[in-house]
């Protein structure tokens, strides 16, 4: 497998470039706490782009973003499709956890989302009065989900079976006259295997869990 992918296509428009030129412009506080370059910073970009969006400037920042490329090259060898849920592990793992340090926000999905005063439903009557503790609670729900996805994945390609074998199986191989001139001979056992099957399966339900989630939230995977 060879995989390249490029950055995003960056878009530079009217208001952009407005902000460039003005980059001397100091950014200001709004009543939500969000940074924002001045109002008439804006208002410059407005006059670049036109009364309708249309002007010559935008129609040009148009053209540029229609031929830009964003670059994707893939190789798949034979072999990425053996075990293909183990090979993606490999990519999908490091992503994960890069998303979980560097997200912006949450899938708009989550519980405590429903309990702000702008959501038709107030199953609790202070988060109408308190909408940054159901927007903190909300985005505690995602981190918890992310935590379940990668403890999911992380449990790909080690041998976390292994610690559940009490006493580890060991096959007879030994050759038996018994079984000259069979087609096929029976498995022997010089060790029988002792197991705590309860706990594999709590933690093969636990992997299951993350990968429910993980199908489950693939399109809130942004930044």
């Amino acid at each position: 497998m060879k995989v390249k992918i490029g950055p995003h296509k960056d878009w530079i428009g009217p208001y952009q470039i407005a902000e460039a030129l003005c980059f001397w412009a100091k950014k200001e506080k709004d009543e939500h706490g969000f940074s924002h370059k001045p109002r008439w910073v804006h208002e410059f970009g407005n006059f670049l782009a036109g009364k309708d969006k249309d002007s010559w400037l935008t129609i040009l920042c148009n053209w540029i973003h229609s031929k830009k490329e964003r670059k994707i090259k893939i190789r798949i060898d034979n072999y990425d499709t053996w075990n293909m849920d183990a090979t993606l592990a490999y990519i999908i793992l490091p992503m994960l956890k890069q998303l979980k340090e560097t997200k912006h926000g949450s899938p708009g999905d989550m519980p405590a989302f429903n309990q702000t005063s702008n959501s038709a439903q107030y199953s609790f009557d202070f988060y109408a009065e308190d909408d940054d503790k159901a927007w903190e609670v909300g985005h505690e729900q995602w981190c918890e989900i992310l935590d379940k996805i990668i403890w999911a994945f992380e449990q790909y390609n080690t041998d976390w079976e292994d610690q559940y074998w009490i006493t580890k199986p060991e096959m007879d191989l030994s050759d038996h006259p018994e079984d000259e001139g069979k087609d096929a001979t029976p498995v022997r056992w010089k060790v029988k295997g002792v197991c705590d099957w309860e706990g594999h399966q709590k933690h093969q339900d636990r992997i299951q869990e993350g990968l429910e989630l993980f199908g489950k939230y693939y399109q809130g995977l942004w930044d």
